[in-house]
């Protein structure tokens, strides 16, 4: 019995351990030569915040079809530098199918990003490199993620629930 209480005693300190090392590394450290995309709509009417969506995933197309194959950074800076009029045409054929009047700015640079808490993680207000999309008077909520390397697709694709297990937990479960 003695043995079992040590083995189960050891296996709670390794699950426990095991566990705080999978959260530390699930959390997103954004890169200091990161490019962010960030979406303003003109409010937060329903109207505007659903244009919002529209563009950011038009964005998201966009861009992945741009950048999928781009190695670092300055590589992808430059592919979305000579492609900014495509990326304008994409957004300004959407907001006409959508009958939007009110005008976007469309932006490549140093743009300003407000704090914002994710998944456990603050990130500083700063001046950041992102492709900016301003909606009408881009008074509503807005939308941003890092585009370059792709963390936009790694949010999408984490919808899929994954389970990490560990042996030792799966034999606690099992004889507790």
């Amino acid at each position: 019995m003695k043995k079992f209480i040590t083995m189960v005693l050891i296996g709670m300190i390794i699950y426990m351990v095991g566990s705080k090392s999978i959260a530390q590394a699930t959390q997103l450290i954004i890169p200091s030569d990161a490019i962010r995309m960030r979406v303003i709509p003109n409010s937060n009417s329903d109207y505007d915040q659903a244009l919002k969506q529209k563009v950011k995933e038009e964005l998201q197309t966009t861009t992945y079809e741009l950048l999928k194959d781009a190695h670092g950074s300055k590589e992808a800076e430059k592919i979305i530098q000579s492609n900014l009029s495509l990326i304008d045409n994409r957004i300004n054929d959407l907001l006409l199918r959508e009958n939007y009047t009110l005008g976007y700015h469309l932006n490549f640079g140093e743009n300003y990003f407000p704090e914002k808490e994710f998944k456990g993680v603050t990130y500083k207000e700063g001046y950041y490199n992102s492709l900016l999309v301003t909606l009408g008077e881009g008074k509503g909520d807005n939308w941003w993620c890092v585009l370059f390397p792709p963390m936009c697709l790694m949010e999408a694709e984490e919808s899929e629930k994954v389970e990490y297990k560990f042996f030792v937990q799966e034999l606690i479960e099992k004889y507790l």
